[in-house]
């Protein structure tokens, strides 16, 4: 694609408009320095509209060096003009650094949303490690000896690693060589990978290191919590277990043996979830997971944003995994509780696809958080506001095709035309539809809700 087309396809995480030269310019090219590089085009718009820009025979060397000049490790643009409509635009091609962070005026910045922020400490330290090809967890445990780790939490991780045969481990090594071999034990001390997985008291050495869980009623109101601390093995199937307690169940009549369970959200979807968040949390930052169950939505809230070199835009197409804890993700690979294709994000999407629920919301948001929500029109929560048979009916079709008319109602419910429009008029009435159109055949009933959406606090 060349680059006046580039122009057409609009801003994106790789690609910024400005309608002039200045230290904006110089910001987004550190920006585009810091993650897998960009164009940013002067001369034109942020609504895509071809401003054009006057430069003189010595601009271009000046914007160089100007660039070159106000970034450390120092940014050498590649800048070449194009004419577009009889004027002039100039696209300056930043390419990802090897070195990063690229900072200007001592700030090194990170796109949020539409616009640039200044990274917190953790996070230029945690972009000095990924470049350097380093991880956080794979340095010594403050304080911590090899007395600190749990030898058969071990042997469980090498007979189950041996099982999925993602791991070749000889019958004669012991627990702590497995650990040096795979340097989970460096200078005689346990990593923070190994008192993540295998230490007897995780607590004692990483207190952030937890899933906080709480079920609310409306918005404020908590009806039960509790603080999840343990191995990261622990802390998953515990904070499964909450979950399960904390959301409904239904037995479904299959014509199998066993009555199917379906829950609120699909279980799979949220264990995933879980993982990732305790795989891929920043572990320097001094707060919890998160899960938080409200009546309607589901939220895991992990502490950090996106590892470097990834952004929410790319989280929703196919992409590599980018391991923030190498260590931990080796340990959670060779069970088989994650895969190294980054293919996370799209096992929950499907879970909840299959599940016949609204895909979950990827945001960073106070961290990174991943927003399930719960399907409100179920016939149980319909039957509660006291709606009929033929209402709940209803319902269930607009669900299924988007919408209903008179006529439809009047043939899915076998009822007259006078019963259908009253029926129709209760749900409008009550919020649970929406008349479109305004009379005759060009009337019909939405879910004023759409299906599956959810206020997000």
């Amino acid at each position: 694609m060349n680059l006046t087309d580039l122009i057409k396809t609009g801003e994106s995480d790789t690609i910024e408009f400005k309608e002039k030269f200045d230290d904006r310019t110089i910001e987004s090219a550190v920006v585009f320095a810091n993650t897998k590089g960009g164009i940013i085009f002067i001369g034109v718009s942020d609504k895509n509209n071809i401003k054009g820009i006057e430069i003189g025979k010595e601009t271009i060397n000046q914007w160089v060096n100007q660039i070159s000049q106000s970034t450390d490790p120092r940014i050498i643009p590649e800048i070449e003009k194009i004419r577009i409509d009889g004027k002039t635009v100039v696209a300056v091609q930043i390419k990802g650094n090897p070195i990063k962070p690229v900072s200007t005026k001592g700030k090194c910045l990170k796109r949020v949303d539409s616009s640039n922020r200044a990274m917190t400490a953790q996070e230029v330290a945690q972009m000095h490690l990924h470049s350097a090809g380093m991880s956080w967890d794979k340095y010594p445990a403050k304080n911590a000896s090899l007395e600190d780790i749990d030898s058969d939490k071990v042997k469980r991780y090498i007979q189950k690693a041996k099982e999925t045969g993602r791991k070749k481990i000889g019958d004669d090594e012991t627990p702590m060589q497995v650990l040096e071999k795979m340097s989970l034990i460096t200078e005689g001390q346990p990593t923070w990978a190994a008192i993540l997985l295998f230490s007897k008291e995780t607590n004692k050495f990483i207190s952030q290191a937890a899933i906080h869980c709480g079920r609310f009623k409306g918005k404020n109101i908590v009806i039960d919590d509790r603080m999840i601390v343990g191995t990261v093995f622990e802390q998953i199937d515990e904070a499964m277990d909450f979950i399960r307690k904390n959301i409904n169940v239904k037995f479904v009549m299959t014509g199998k043996p066993e009555r199917e369970q379906v829950w609120d959200y699909p279980l799979e979807a949220l264990r995933e979830a879980l993982i990732n968040a305790v795989c891929h949390r920043d572990y320097t930052i001094f707060s919890n997971i998160e899960v938080r169950i409200y009546d309607d939505k589901l939220i895991i809230r992990s502490p950090g944003f996106l590892p470097c070199g990834i952004t929410l835009e790319e989280l929703y197409k196919p992409h590599s995994s980018t391991l923030r804890n190498k260590g931990l993700a080796e340990v959670l690979y060779d069970t088989e509780l994650i895969e190294r294709w980054g293919s996370g994000i799209e096992k929950i999407q499907q879970h909840c696809r299959d599940a016949g629920l609204p895909k979950p919301t990827f945001e960073e948001y106070q961290g990174f958080r991943v927003v399930f929500g719960k399907d409100v029109y179920d016939e149980e929560y319909l039957r509660d506001l006291k709606l009929n048979e033929r209402q709940i009916k209803a319902v269930m079709h607009v669900k299924e095709k988007g919408q209903i008319t008179n006529k439809e109602y009047q043939e899915i419910c076998k009822t007259s035309k006078r019963t259908a429009s009253r029926d129709l008029l209760d749900l409008a009435s009550s919020g649970i539809f929406e008349q479109i159109g305004t009379t005759g055949v060009g009337t019909a009933y939405i879910l004023k809700v759409p299906y599956g959406a959810t206020m997000v606090p």
